[in-house]
């Protein structure tokens, strides 16, 4: 994100300020589908903004759905580009150990007890059959995690 130099919302930044100064009941340990419920519609609100003050912004995070592109009219999506990255199975076994040594690089999380081989292979497994099932562009990892995106 900071090699673009483009600002970016980061979804979990988001997710937590809300979850911190109490405006929802949900919390960090809650059900992925009901935080993506919650935090959606406001960050569709975000991204409808920034194209339209022809803003760049990059969004990161997991609390996109993937039918994301239904919240929008046809002048939004001609300016959004979506990426979905997943690793592939080989990757992931290959470069385990640094996925982990790398897993908080952007943001100094607290605990990553779930953070195991079994679950990474099993988020992304999940991640790349929702991309194929709804047709979403995705970027998948599989030698070396070098991934440059024409903007």
């Amino acid at each position: 994100m900071e090699k673009y130099m483009y600002p970016y919302l980061s979804v979990d930044h988001l997710k937590m300020g809300l979850i911190r100064s109490g405006n929802t009941n949900l919390t960090p340990m809650s059900d992925d589908s009901a935080l993506t419920d919650y935090l959606w519609p406001i960050v569709c609100e975000i991204i409808k903004t920034a194209v339209e003050n022809e803003q760049h912004l990059i969004v990161e995070g997991c609390y996109i759905p993937f039918d994301w592109s239904k919240d929008f009219a046809a002048e939004y999506l001609t300016k959004i580009k979506f990426y979905c990255l997943v690793m592939s199975e080989k990757y992931i076994n290959n470069h385990f150990h640094e996925i982990i040594k790398y897993a908080d690089i952007i943001e100094n999380r607290i605990e990553d007890e779930g953070l195991t081989r079994e679950t990474v292979l099993g988020d992304n497994a999940e991640i790349l059959e929702q991309c194929r099932s709804h047709k979403v562009e995705y970027i998948l990892i599989d030698n070396e995690y070098q991934v440059d995106l024409e903007l």
